[in-house]
């Protein structure tokens, strides 16, 4: 066996207490945290979301300080070395206040020991394996949601990212007051019994449109393909399969079932996030699943359209998951029902969205469920003033974001539980403790996809 493989084999089935202490920094573990220093933060893809969400979301905050960016596009990472070095120049005055160190492979970065973070912002099928390999590296992580590209995946990052007791953090910023305070309100007065006892939860996501067949076109030669495609099979290159060249708007990858699930996961992360939040089921997931859906007979675009899924939980609360229903989560309960939505909110202008722009964040049956009680409520959700804030003050003190690995893995994992439902097209009974389907292989042979050597999960390097 090659030492390589020792290696990651140890660390993924002991817990790393052969090969995993060498590898990790000490300031990972609880109160070793160098308060007077700034985070030194690499960024891993620098795309559309990184541009314009994760990386903005961060690099002001003078907690820290970003200083690398990797790409496997290398326009891309010279563009996000420009752009990060004239943020700090306008920032500081200081044209040579940072020199970016520009990475091909984000793996090399992860070697450097003066970056302490890594924020990833890469496609869905680039986000387990830099996930393991960040924490098997000692770096405290802040991931792009969805948490995985499959169940599979989801378990190996969950577990590896919490044997390093790194700090890691998804982005379900729905969780955060910044900028969409009204989730986590509506998620405590669920909590706290405002509605009654919960019984039924409805999540409308919105879809995707699907396009005719693309030609194949000669790869730019600044894009790695081989590595972009990573794990996932070897196809031919064409523009509307990866991401713009000539721009970031939203790429085409995201409508392509090889490299994720389309919006059951992409919005239902964030909104069976949400509604598990709500409903105190963050590290569980339905027992009963059944869905149906719409998928795209030809053509490059090939992720779900018109879906619906129902699914059940231990708890007796059912919940229905339709591209028919308003963009957000309605709880219902013995004494009434709430909604909350983004209202008009986006993250990038390049979102999708659906119904009334001038919608209210918050409808309810009864205004008086708004009314603020005579005395506190006994349960107190935990209070993040934005996302990525959040994550850079545990780095600091070493405490728990508000959405660690496992609450990110449980959330995808709903998701990808309700997708397969939905190409199968009949009712499936789930396991969440196990993670496995009842009795049946070819649901449960769908929790996972073969892996293209040498990426992907099973092959994370150390």
């Amino acid at each position: 066996m090659k030492r390589r493989d020792f290696l990651k084999n140890t660390f993924l089935t002991t817990g790393g207490i052969l090969g995993f202490p060498t590898l990790i920094k000490s300031s990972v573990f609880a109160g070793a945290a160098r308060p007077n220093d700034k985070i030194h933060i690499g960024q891993i893809g620098f795309g559309r979301i990184a541009r314009s969400h994760d990386l903005v979301e961060t690099i002001k905050h003078d907690i820290c300080r970003v200083v690398a960016v990797a790409d496997v596009d290398s326009k891309r990472a010279l563009d996000g070395k420009r752009w990060i070095e004239d943020y700090y120049t306008r920032k500081t005055g200081k044209p040579d206040y940072v020199n970016v160190k520009v990475y091909a492979d984000y793996y090399e970065m992860l070697t450097d020991p003066g970056i302490d973070a890594v924020i990833i912002s890469t496609p869905d099928h680039w986000h387990a394996q830099p996930a393991m390999e960040a924490a098997i590296a000692g770096k405290d992580i802040y991931l792009q949601k969805p948490a995985s590209l499959t169940i599979v995946e989801g378990r190996q990052m969950s577990d590896a990212v919490r044997r390093s007791r790194c700090i890691f953090q998804v982005g379900s910023q729905q969780r955060s007051r910044r900028p969409w305070p009204q989730f986590k309100q509506v998620c405590q007065l669920v909590r706290n019994g405002r509605i009654g006892q919960i019984r039924h939860v409805q999540v409308g996501l919105m879809t995707d449109p699907g396009c005719g067949t693309e030609p194949e076109m000669p790869v730019p030669e600044n894009l790695n393909y081989d590595m972009w495609l990573g794990s996932t099979p070897m196809v031919y290159y064409t523009e509307k399969r990866v991401h713009p060249q000539k721009n970031y708007d939203r790429p085409g990858w995201l409508r392509c079932e090889q490299f994720g699930a389309g919006m059951i996961t992409g919005w239902g992360a964030h909104h069976l996030d949400t509604a598990h939040w709500a409903m105190d089921a963050e590290l569980t997931g339905p027992m009963e699943v059944e869905g149906q859906a719409e998928f795209p007979q030809s053509g490059l675009w090939n992720v779900h359209g018109d879906f619906e899924v129902f699914a059940k939980y231990a708890s007796g609360i059912t919940m229905h998951i339709s591209s028919k229903f308003p963009n957000g989560v309605r709880f219902e309960g013995s004494e009434g029902w709430i909604f909350v939505s983004r209202g008009s909110g986006q993250v990038t202008d390049s979102d999708p969205v659906s119904g009334d722009p001038n919608k209210a964040p918050i409808l309810v049956s009864d205004k008086k469920l708004l009314e603020p009680a005579g005395t506190p409520d006994p349960i107190q959700l935990y209070d993040s003033p934005e996302q990525h804030l959040n994550w850079l003050e545990c780095i600091r003190t070493r405490k728990e974001p508000i959405a660690p690995v496992e609450v990110a893995h449980r959330s995808c994992s709903a998701c990808l539980v309700s997708h397969i439902a939905m190409k199968l097209n009949r009712k499936l009974y789930w396991d969440p403790a196990q993670e496995k389907f009842k009795n049946d292989s070819e649901a449960n042979a769908m929790c996972s996809r073969p892996q293209r050597k040498p990426f992907g999960t099973d092959y994370v390097r150390v």
